[in-house]
């Protein structure tokens, strides 16, 4: 099962968080939440989710 942990504002840095958390060697979904607000949910399994947190942490607030 998918999880939402974090909605990005927009498609470029729900590009951007994909892709780092990517390289981290987690697998990640992006899907548009309502195309004329431009949202962005960022999914993960739900199996990676506390490790997933730990390392958007740092991304966000390197």
């Amino acid at each position: 099962m998918w999880t939402v942990i974090y909605i990005a504002p927009t498609e470029k840095i729900a590009d951007r968080l994909k892709s780092k958390l990517s390289e981290e060697g987690f697998l990640v979904q992006v899907r548009p939440i309502n195309l004329s607000k431009q949202q962005f949910e960022i999914l993960v399994p739900s199996g990676e989710l506390e490790e997933v947190q730990e390392v958007l942490n740092s991304i966000l607030h390197p």
